[in-house]
């Protein structure tokens, strides 16, 4: 179809140059068929010449150098005199312009045609070929509509060739015949009115040089291009020989079975009835998971089907060969389709299939080898066999032991499996809800906050955004933001283990399955140092925030590695006392392992500002006992010197009271007297009271 729509564009661009032509013809024609309407020939012809630069062609190539050059006739035409013998009109002017348009013109007209009649002849034995017979095969037939089919191919694509060919040449003689006629009429108008000194200076005849000079590089140009592609035809028909077959061999042409990427021309079968069918060929291609079909005459490709989760087989339909049926993942849709060649029938059921099997998960890769070959609507319609297998994975509680998980990694043999440990009971808990939608966790918020909003009576906001969530994500050092799909997540009873992640990627895949829940909700993933959080991409608004103290696992599958999911430890589940592990699965752009990685790189940056915060913590616990002993000792030394002053004080008392009392008499008190009493033990009780 892209060859057919260039084509297309060629053929335009032959009809316009075409259409220019005839105009240009019949201007010319008329000064050389009257003489005395020669000026207004003249002044027609030059506004044809000043109109190239409107003009449109497809293909215009270096336009502004033919249009400056035609501005530059135009504008030495309309000046020039008007009467030119008619001989050489006819020698120099009209036979090259002629020459094209009968010749040149016509010979594009009738490759056209023939290659018109050569594609019809192939199609028509295509069609015969097609519908040979797989069952009562007739040697003689087959080789005759095998030669039939090799003999059109082979006309269609040498017709093709040389019509190509004759399409890129008419872009060198366009020029030439458009430039050769006006030099013609210009070297008739100096040989004629032998005016060259007053109408034609020196600086005209170096333009008419260069132009001539132009025009004869543009023809060894062409001849040299020609030349070039004759030499590829011939190499091109010696190397496409072996395509004409429409059933190459297979030992020169070898199927390619990992191919993700497909387009070729198959025929597809219409029910125009009850029990009557039409075969139609289309060209068909594999884009983004979709397989599409562009007819002939179509501009691009419409969808055919979703070909993720579908499933591909091989059908015998109406005594044809190399058909094949795809059905959609969830059987509502089916298409059969028939290849040219056995080598493009297997590539085309490889093909779907590659593409198909991306989606499936399993848990080593023996199962998903398997689940390859089944078709997608059984990997996704619950089966008695799909039950069964989930219900022998689980252990019964009388008899049998638990069962241990092999790795997704793992080798099929299950000798190995005592290095797990885990049970699937002890990795997720029985009967767990999947939660599908986005739901607020309850242990999101940080302990003790629920009562400290209690008593604040603040408002709760029912994004889980925080009132300092926008102040701890910019004192961030890690900033990181992934799109990522929400897949689900369920109540797990191990956080130890990444198998833990793995367990819960395949019940979620598989419930989705089964459900046929399709449906995501794609967020953008905020990673800081400080929590996790899941932002609307349109509104900008936190959906969730998961403290990164919290996310105690996380892991990427091993086998699709935009698959991801971690563990979130909550304060508070079905009990108040018990804490519960929460795991969260998502899908992303092929980038699991870049998300985890940024998590594991926050946390050790969370880590280490941790324990920066507790080394200055301890610092400051340490400043503060010295200070406060440093307070103590300085209190103490303070009331040693005041006790030192005031005895000082009393004993400069007590000498002066002596010195003054000798020779008089002193009349103690009642508690002097005791004092006296009770001696030096009793002074010093008192002095220090």
């Amino acid at each position: 179809p892209q060859t057919r729509s260039l084509l297309g564009v060629f053929e335009e661009d032959a009809a316009a140059i075409s259409n220019y032509v005839n105009q240009l013809f019949q201007a010319m024609h008329r000064i050389y068929d009257a003489q005395n309407e020669l000026s207004a020939a003249t002044h027609l012809t030059s506004k044809l010449l000043k109109e190239y630069e409107k003009q449109r062609f497809p293909l215009g190539g270096d336009d502004e150098v033919m249009t400056s050059t035609l501005q530059q006739f135009a504008k030495v035409i309309d000046e020039s005199c008007h009467a030119v013998l008619s001989t050489q009109l006819a020698d120099a002017m009209m036979f090259p312009i002629t020459q094209f348009k009968e010749r040149d013109l016509k010979e594009i007209l009738t490759l056209k045609e023939v290659f018109q009649i050569a594609s019809n002849d192939h199609d028509a034995a295509i069609t015969r070929y097609s519908r040979l017979s797989k069952r009562r095969e007739n040697e003689k037939i087959k080789a005759e509509v095998t030669e039939d089919v090799y003999t059109s191919r082979k006309k269609q694509h040498q017709t093709m060739m040389h019509y190509f060919c004759a399409l890129n040449t008419l872009q060198y003689k366009k020029k030439i015949a458009m430039l050769e006629p006006l030099l013609g009429y210009m070297q008739a108008q100096i040989s004629f009115f032998k005016m060259g000194s007053e109408n034609l200076t020196e600086q005209l005849e170096e333009f008419l040089t260069n132009i001539g000079t132009s025009v004869q590089n543009v023809r060894r140009e062409m001849e040299c291009e020609v030349e070039n592609m004759q030499q590829t035809i011939e190499d091109l028909e010696v190397a496409s020989d072996p395509l004409y077959l429409p059933d190459p061999d297979p030992t020169k042409f070898p199927v390619h079975r990992n191919l993700t990427r497909k387009a070729g021309y198959l025929n597809a079968r219409n029910k125009t009835g009850l029990v009557s069918s039409s075969w139609e060929r289309q060209f068909y291609f594999t884009q983004g998971g979709n397989l599409m079909s562009q007819a002939r005459g179509d501009v691009a490709g419409g969808l055919v089907m979703d070909i993720d989760n579908c499933s591909v087989m091989a059908v015998d339909c109406e005594d044809r060969r190399y058909c094949f049926q795809i059905t959609s993942f969830d059987g509502k849709k089916s298409s059969i389709l028939q290849a040219e060649s056995k080598k493009d029938y297997e590539e085309w059921i490889c093909t779907i299939n590659n593409i198909s099997k991306q989606i499936y998960l399993s848990e080593n890769p023996e199962e998903m080898a398997a689940r390859v070959n089944q078709s997608a609507l059984e990997a996704v319609t619950p089966s008695p066999s799909f039950q069964q297998r989930h219900e022998s994975m689980r252990p019964t509680a009388q008899s049998r032991p638990p069962a241990a998980r092999t790795s997704s990694t793992g080798s099929l043999g299950s000798e190995s499996a005592a290095l797990s440990a885990l049970s699937l009971d002890s990795l997720v808990a029985p009967d767990t809800p999947i939660q599908f939608d986005i739901i607020s966790p309850v242990s999101e918020d940080l302990p003790g906050q629920a009562k400290s909003s209690g008593q604040s009576g603040r408002r709760t906001n029912p994004f889980g955004e925080t009132g300092g969530s926008k102040s701890e994500t910019e004192d961030s050092i890690l900033h990181q933001l992934f799109i990522v799909r929400f897949l689900g997540s369920m109540e797990v009873k191990s956080d130890e283990s990444p198998d833990v992640v793995y367990e819960t990627m395949r019940q979620i895949l598989a419930a989705r399955a089964i459900h046929n829940v399709f449906r995501m909700t794609e967020s953008h993933l905020l990673v800081t140092c400080d929590c996790l959080k899941l932002i609307d991409p349109q509104t900008q608004v936190t959906r969730l925030r998961f403290p990164l103290p919290n996310v105690v696992l996380y892991a990427t599958h091993q086998e699709n590695k935009r698959l991801f999911g971690f563990v979130l430890r909550t304060s508070g589940g079905r009990a108040e006392s018990h804490q519960t592990a929460i795991c969260y699965i998502f899908e992303s752009n092929n980038e699991g392992e870049k998300i985890c990685d940024s998590v594991g790189l926050a946390k050790q940056i969370a880590f280490h500002a941790e324990l920066d915060r507790k080394a200055s913590e301890k610092q400051k616990e340490r400043e503060r006992v010295k200070e406060k002993q440093q307070k103590e000792l300085n209190k103490q030394k303070q009331i040693e010197k005041d006790l030192e002053e005031q005895s000082r004080l009393i004993a400069a008392s007590s000498r002066s009271n002596q010195s003054s009392g000798e020779g008089q008499f002193v009349v103690l008190s009642s508690s002097q007297s005791e004092d006296s009493d009770l001696g030096e033990d009793g002074k010093k009780k008192r002095e220090s009271e």
